[in-house]
């Protein structure tokens, strides 16, 4: 998408960003020439991210559909990004119709065009928010008008935790939000790890570094931190393809190809 007028005012498009340089992955049309420089560069030292990517969207729709199944009809998907190729809503709805969604990010144009995505859909919302600022968004008016705290509620954290450094304390953060929900609510998490790269992840945070989303990578036992008292559900804390596959032939080639740890937990 070349053209500028789309994006907010106040938003720098000679300024990549982690939510558009995802779109760009995944194949979709909502990001500027300057998501895509950085997001080819980092696909020069690392040809398969666009693999690990779709991975990790097919592993956010094998989540959401365990949750709809296990009768989970709210979800609260922090760090969403543009909710484009297979969004939490449309899957969860192929299982229940009536589950609603709210959709949060910090990037205002994935804001903008996740709104007009969902101008006509009474069940789901967009926010701007930052995960960081944990009660700005459990009291957002949109959240509260669609997400009941009292009931068992589905929180996402696909790909996004690896942006929030130490520093800004995202565990603290995720204490905060797991006090948040109903027992039998699920926490689905995806992170970027360390493991099988070398001078790669150096190098690709230093790309990273020059967008609006430095990057950070972490170890699996600092991902599995995040889950706090949760129970993880089978199979763990694993490799991402390695969650509950479905088998298919693009999963089979994702293994030993994609890096990353994802599970789901529940709350006692």
């Amino acid at each position: 998408m070349r053209d500028t007028e789309w994006i907010p005012q106040g938003v720098d498009p000679e300024r990549a960003s982690a939510a558009r340089m995802y779109d760009y992955y995944l194949g979709g049309q909502h990001h500027l020439p300057a998501d895509v420089e950085l997001a080819e560069r980092v696909m020069d030292l690392l040809p398969q991210t666009p693999l690990i990517m779709r991975a990790n969207r097919a592993f956010l729709q094998r989540a959401v559909r365990y949750c709809a199944d296990a009768g989970i009809r709210q979800f609260l998907d922090v760090g969403a990004g543009i909710p484009t190729q297979g969004p939490v809503h449309e899957v969860a709805r192929s299982i229940a119709p009536e589950a609603r969604v709210v959709y949060v990010d910090n990037d205002d144009a994935a804001v903008l065009h996740s709104r007009e995505l969902l101008r006509q859909d009474t069940l789901s919302a967009a926010i701007r928010g930052d995960l960081r600022d944990v009660e700005a968004i459990l009291t957002d008016p949109d959240v509260k008008s669609l997400i009941d705290f009292d009931e068992p509620v589905a929180l996402l954290f696909l790909s996004v935790l690896q942006f929030i450094p130490d520093g800004d304390d995202p565990f603290g953060a995720l204490d905060r939000y797991r006090d948040a929900l109903a027992p039998g609510s699920r926490l689905v998490l995806s992170h970027a790890t360390d493991e099988g790269l070398t001078e790669q992840a150096e190098e690709i945070t230093d790309i990273y570094a020059r967008s609006e989303n430095p990057i950070r990578y972490r170890s699996q036992e600092a991902v599995l931190c995040f889950f706090g008292d949760f129970e993880l559900c089978e199979p763990g804390l694993v490799h991402i393809p390695r969650w509950r596959p479905d088998g298919t032939d693009e999963e089979q080639a994702h293994l030993g190809q994609v890096l990353g740890a994802a599970g789901v937990g529940v709350k006692p």
